[in-house]
């Protein structure tokens, strides 16, 4: 059989709907016949399904339509795995703006109206704006070809950990840190606040971040207050000391005890239930906090998921805009 590119669609004719659609999940029906996208009409020519399209077979189209390229990359190996796939045309089926491809789940199709995944194709050279993401996938095709599945999700970040600590402590404003020298113990052994200078003494060294929390909170004391420790913060490390800040203080208030991440390449490693540092566990979540119009490579975003893998936790990026943080997971995927 043989198509006909119209309006950006293949269009075949008489039994392609029985031949396509009905049987195999490809296009939408006309008629008896069927619309095909041009990424499925690229695949039945690959796989001699279908004759030609306007006389030209699966090379010369792929180069009269170059852009399709990498798309087809993707929907020939999903469709390789055995999953029905529906392209994202309007009034075809509904996706996130930027998807390329509905996935329905196993042994089921376009006329069941399910959703396995909804995916958005890009190239390792490619961008992703993070704020976008979230409940799609992302199927990077790097420039052998390989391909390489993100789950990404809007995550609810939440934890048992102690959200307060009735106590006060004072405080000395050294540098980029500070120093208690003889702190409630519950500080630390509660709250994992800081680090003990050593065993012998009752010291504790605490971050600029947990500083102006625990100072805001009215547990710390300092010359000049929470306003002289955030005046130092961004001292050290500019605007994005306070966009670190917002993100430390959004995952206490949700009982999430953050630490630094630094050994991880990360702002920050979580624990969601801290009863007390002597029975502490892994941290589950490494997370980055960036700007929420913060735009990324899929190689930088493949490189932090990968490195969290690694180490048995999640990666999660903290978008900050606005005075809110908005909380994006991303995750390896094997279909």
């Amino acid at each position: 059989m043989e198509g006909h590119l119209t309006d950006g669609v293949v269009e075949v004719g008489p039994n392609g709907r029985e031949r396509y659609y009905d049987s195999r999940g490809y296009g939408r029906p006309r008629g008896e016949g069927v619309a095909l996208s041009r990424v499925e009409a690229a695949h039945l020519l690959h796989r001699g399904d279908l004759d030609a399209v306007d006389g030209r077979g699966i090379a010369a189209f792929l180069v009269d339509n170059a852009d399709i390229v990498v798309p087809f990359l993707v929907y020939k190996d999903l469709r390789d795995r055995g999953f029905y796939l529906s392209p994202a045309r309007e009034g075809w089926v509904e996706t996130p703006e930027g998807a390329a491809f509905v996935v329905h789940p196993r042994g089921e199709g376009p006329w069941d109206g399910t959703v396995e995944h909804r995916v958005r194709v890009r190239t390792e050279r490619g961008t992703v704006a993070l704020e976008d993401v979230g409940d799609v996938v992302l199927a990077v095709v790097d420039e052998e070809s390989e391909l390489t599945y993100l789950r990404t999700d809007t995550p609810e970040i939440a934890g048992s950990s102690p959200t307060g600590i009735d106590a006060s402590a004072g405080g000395a404003l050294l540098e980029d840190r500070v120093l208690c020298w003889n702190p409630p113990s519950a500080l630390h052994g509660r709250g994992f606040y800081g680090q003990p200078m050593d065993r012998e003494d009752g010291a504790l060294q605490l971050s600029l971040l947990e500083a102006a929390h625990l100072a805001e909170e009215g547990v710390l004391d300092v010359d000049g207050g929470v306003e002289a420790i955030e005046a130092r913060g961004r001292d050290v490390e500019g605007e994005r000391f306070d966009r670190r800040l917002l993100a430390y203080r959004t995952l206490r208030e949700r009982g999430v005890v953050p630490k630094t991440g630094f050994k991880f390449g990360a702002d920050f490693r979580t624990y969601a239930d801290v009863d007390g540092v002597e029975s502490l566990g892994h941290s589950e979540l490494l997370v980055r906090v960036l700007p929420a119009d913060a735009v990324a490579s899929p190689r930088d975003i493949a490189l932090d998921v990968r490195l969290a893998h690694g180490v048995r936790k999640r990666m999660v990026f903290a978008l900050v805009g606005d005075g809110t943080v908005r909380w994006r997971s991303v995750e390896r995927l094997t279909p």
